[in-house]
């Protein structure tokens, strides 16, 4: 049974955390683009703030001069106090706002995108693993969710265009393919193995997005760093070895996950259809998936590769990714064909 209220409140809330995210983008890339001037011309900024703050000392000092004057100083109030701009400790401050607004939008179609996604789920009654729609806006919310969070903790809103609009990709894919809710096709009614095994795929694909994201960043940056002067936008990114390092670490923690997703297919697999391994169309892709950051793992920590040409290798793998999601479900026949937009 399922519940057609619920199905529309869901894809009201995926479609409102869209606009919502666009809006994020717009913000996080204003952000970049006002940060990299900044660093670009440090001086400039300086010097607009300490005008800023000079003329805001003598209006004070004007005030008070007034005040002395006639003996009555005039009381300020709390919310007067609370309406004046405060004095930012550091011209960076000057910067952030914007990336604090995007931070903001998207942790709001952060719970827009995850309340869609457990109305999606209540609307069958089973987990929202089904199809290819409901692995997007699942994999989307483990996305926003993981930067989300990251957020918190560390100074990331540079990261921000480089993740809203990978998720946004995916969400409209989502829609492109879109599903009406229903229930689960006989060989994928089995609720543990579903929610193990492709709950585990969907993290895994959050996770390479992410990674993938800051290997792009790091490879943008990289190449700024190459010329004589880092310019623009780029200049806004942190150093090009930090970017390099937080890839290499999104990645060793996606790995084994993608690794696990291998095994539990391969269990599910004989439970369903009798046998660990069949060289399904799937199954071979989700095994060159793994080959792929295997290599890049391996290729990382070998002394005759760079980290760039071992980042290209990962940027490879999330192809793969996109070709096992995108062809591999609605171009190749195979036990798993079930999976696609059907």
């Amino acid at each position: 049974m399922t519940d057609p209220h619920l199905a529309l409140a869901s894809d009201i809330a995926i479609w409102a955390s869209l606009a919502v995210l666009a809006l994020a983008l717009i913000f996080f890339s204003a952000h970049l683009a006002v940060t990299g001037a900044a660093r670009e011309h440090p001086g400039d900024l300086k010097s607009r703030e300490k005008a800023r703050v000079g003329a805001a000392a003598a209006e004070e000092d004007g005030a008070a001069t007034g005040a002395r004057e006639t003996g009555h100083p005039e009381p300020v109030s709390p919310a007067t106090a609370a309406a004046q701009p405060p004095t930012l400790s550091h011209p960076a401050d000057v910067t952030r706002r914007w990336g604090v607004m995007g931070v903001q939008l998207t942790w709001l179609a952060t719970f827009g995108v995850v309340g869609g996604t457990v109305l999606r789920g209540l609307s069958v009654q089973r987990w929202p693993l089904g199809n290819m729609y409901e692995f997007a806006i699942v994999a989307a919310s483990f996305a926003l969710v993981v930067f989300s969070t990251w957020t918190l903790k560390r100074d990331r809103l540079w990261l921000g265009p480089f993740v809203v609009l990978p998720v946004m990709v995916i969400l409209v894919a989502g829609k492109i393919w879109y599903t009406e809710a229903s229930q689960l096709m006989p060989a994928l009614d089995n609720t543990m193995w579903l929610s193990i095994h492709v709950t585990l795929a969907t993290l895994s694909v959050a996770l390479f997005t992410i990674g993938a994201a800051v290997g792009v960043a790091f490879l943008v940056r990289d190449s700024a760093e190459r010329r004589p002067r880092v310019t623009g936008w780029r200049a806004g990114l942190p150093e090009a070895e930090k970017l390099e390092t937080m890839t290499y670490g999104i990645h060793i923690f996606a790995f084994p996950l993608w690794t696990f997703t291998l095994i539990t297919g391969a269990i599910w697999a004989e439970v369903a259809w009798g046998r660990y391994w069949g060289w399904d169309p799937k199954e071979i892709w989700t095994f060159i998936i793994w080959v792929f950051y295997a290599a890049y793992l391996h290729s990382r920590a070998t002394s005759g590769w760079t980290k760039r040409r071992a980042t290209y290798v990962a940027l490879v793998g999330m192809l793969c990714v996109i070709l096992n999601y995108t062809v591999v479900n609605l171009l190749i026949t195979g036990l798993h064909s079930y999976s696609g937009v059907a």
